[in-house]
């Protein structure tokens, strides 16, 4: 169980509209957690919020575009009466899928901005407000991706590895003040995302997780920094933190074919 008294009586959820963000939604929830959720769609969050609130919690949902340039102080006035214990960042998806110099870049920046600087806005906006008060929890989904780069999403390994590497410093920072971190290092979860992205997530062999079960294992852990990797994921983390990187990147092309669909033209 989440305890209230540190990381309550409010949790904010970036991306908290469908797939792990509304687990970890309702998961909170359940256990009295009252919630501001934070997703560009209406329709999932919406239903996501009701859902919530069915549990007997306060939820404030707000339709927010994370890229658009008033979207930092929108949610700052959603917010500013507010005590928040627990800041959940689960908006960091894959938006664009291209060989690099032949992409657009402005594309490029819109991943960059979504994984790394709506982040860091919103981890030192609310990580400061729980350094005051010397209390709380900030949770950061991080991913697979981010130990081992990939063609045509060169740029999402690359901001992965730097949230993954954000957030262990964060983590000894924050540490003195009783301000858990903590990465959650997804691999491939069957998400509506992913099944957006039309990845074959019913091969054969392959390690799928549930978005229930990831959204326990992270708000079981949240103490438990700086990183936790999913259940099932552990054997991939460290097969791509070796040091044959030419031979790793190779392999794991090879079997990503399998997986992705054809690349963008």
């Amino acid at each position: 169980m989440m305890d209230l008294q540190k990381y309550g009586p409010w949790a904010v959820i970036a991306g908290g509209s469908e797939g792990v963000g509304s687990e970890f939604a309702e998961q909170l929830a359940e256990q009295g957690m009252n919630l501001v959720l934070l997703a560009r769609k209406e329709g999932p969050l919406t239903a996501t919020a009701d859902a919530c609130r069915a549990h007997g919690v306060e939820v404030r949902a707000l339709s927010v575009d994370l890229l658009a340039a008033d979207s930092f102080d929108r949610i700052k006035e959603a917010t500013a009466d507010l005590e928040v214990g627990l800041l959940i960042y689960n908006a960091g998806a894959n938006t664009y899928g291209h060989e690099f110099v032949t992409g657009d870049l402005e594309r490029f920046q819109a991943v960059i901005d979504l994984n790394i600087t709506a982040q860091l806005k919103l981890v030192q906006h609310f990580g400061a407000l729980m350094r005051e008060r010397r209390r709380g929890g900030i949770l950061l989904a991080g991913s697979l991706s981010g130990y081992l780069g990939s063609a045509q999403i060169s740029v999402y390994s690359a901001v992965k590895s730097f949230c993954r590497t954000f957030a262990e410093g964060l983590w000894l920072e924050m540490r003195d003040y009783d301000v858990d971190v903590l990465e959650l290092v997804l691999g491939l979860t069957r998400t509506p995302a992913m099944e957006r992205a039309g990845l074959k997530m019913d091969t054969p062999g392959l390690q799928v997780s549930e978005p229930r079960d990831v959204a326990a294992q992270g708000l079981a852990n949240i103490a438990n920094g700086p990183i936790v990797v999913v259940k099932g994921v552990e054997e991939a983390v460290a097969r791509n933190s070796g040091h044959n990187r030419a031979e790793l990147l190779l392999g794991a092309r090879a079997a990503g074919a399998k997986l992705l669909p054809p690349p963008t033209e």
